[in-house]
C-alpha cells in the first residue's frame, strides 16, 4: 500500500564532510545520494583505524568552515561537478580546497596532519541519504530546552508531515519513500529511497552549527525519548529530481 505522508520542506547537502552544509531548492538524487553531497573529506593521515575521516566530533571547529565555489577557478579541480573550489575559515579567510594552507590551518586546530580527499561515491557513515521530519526536530528541541535547529541533525531531506507526529520516521523502516506527484495511471515517476534503518545519533547533534559549542542535553533527550534514534537512513533505488514542496509518499513493506 502507498500513502501520502508529507512534502519536502528542505534539502541540504554537505560538500565537505562535517563542514557547514548548504540549503538548496532543487537537487539531483543519484545512486550515491544527492549530487555534491559529502564528496570531499579530510583524512587524518596518521590515523590507522578503519575510519580515517575527520569529523566534528573530533574537531567541532570544523562546522564553522564553509565550502564555497568560484566558477572562474572551478575547472582546476572540478570542471563538471558542482563542488567547492575554496573553503572559508571561521575568521573569513578563503583557502583553496586542496591547498596546503587549508590543511595546515586544520592541522593547527586538530594537532595532527590532514589531507583533503575526493571520493566520487561520497563518504557516508551508514547510508547515502538521511531523512528527518520537522516535527521530530521540534520535539527534541523542546525536550532539550534548545532552539529546534534542523542543521544540528545534518539531514539531506527534511519532511513536513501531513499528520504531525514526532519520530514518525521509525515506522518507515522497511518501506520506500517516493518523491513526486502521481501521474494519470497513479505511477509516481520520481526518485525513490529504500528506508534501511533508523538513524542512531551521536554527539554530533550537540554542536551548535553557528558556534561549535556543545549542548549535551540534545543527545540526552534523544536517548531518553527514542532510544538514541532520530530520523532514518536510506539508499537510492530510483534516481531523479528533488525539489522543495515535492509530495512524499510511503510504500509500506509487504511484511507490514
Amino acid at each position: 500500500m502507498t500513502i501520502e505522508i508529507g512534502q519536502v520542506e528542505a534539502i541540504f547537502r554537505y560538500p565537505v564532510k562535517s563542514m557547514a552544509g548548504e540549503r538548496v531548492e532543487v537537487a539531483y538524487l543519484g545512486w550515491h545520494g544527492i549530487d555534491g553531497d559529502r564528496r570531499l573529506a579530510l583524512q587524518r593521515t596518521q590515523e590507522r583505524s578503519g575510519f580515517p575521516w575527520l569529523t566534528a566530533t573530533k574537531l567541532p571547529d570544523l562546522l564553522l568552515f564553509t565550502p564555497v565555489r568560484h566558477e572562474d577557478g572551478a575547472e582546476k579541480h572540478f570542471p563538471t561537478a558542482d563542488l567547492p573550489t575554496h573553503v572559508r575559515t571561521p575568521e573569513g579567510k578563503e583557502m583553496e580546497v586542496f591547498g596546503e594552507e587549508l590543511a595546515a590551518e586544520v592541522e593547527r586546530r586538530l594537532g595532527a596532519p590532514v589531507q583533503m580527499m575526493h571520493l566520487r561515491a561520497g563518504i557516508f557513515d551508514e547510508a547515502s541519504v538521511s531523512v528527518i521530519a520537522a516535527d521530530t526536530v521540534r520535539e527534541i528541541g523542546g525536550l532539550a530546552g534548545s532552539d529546534p535547529d534542523v542543521r544540528r541533525f545534518r539531514p539531506n531531506i527534511v519532511v513536513r508531515l501531513l499528520r504531525p507526529n514526532p519520530f514518525e520516521e521509525d515506522k518507515w523502516v522497511g518501506g520506500v519513500l517516493l518523491f513526486g506527484e502521481p501521474g494519470p495511471s497513479g505511477f509516481i515517476n520520481g526518485p525513490r529511497v529504500s528506508v534501511t534503518m533508523r538513524d542512531e545519533r551521536c554527539s554530533m547533534v550537540n554542536f551548535d552549527p553557528d558556534s561549535g559549542r556543545s549542548a549535551p542535553e540534545v543527545l540526552k533527550s534523544i536517548v531518553r525519548t527514542n532510544q538514541t534514534n532520530a530520523g532514518i537512513y536510506g539508499t537510492v533505488i530510483r534516481t531523479g529530481r528533488l525539489a522543495i514542496g515535492q509530495t512524499i509518499s510511503l510504500q509500506e513493506s509487504a511484511e507490514k
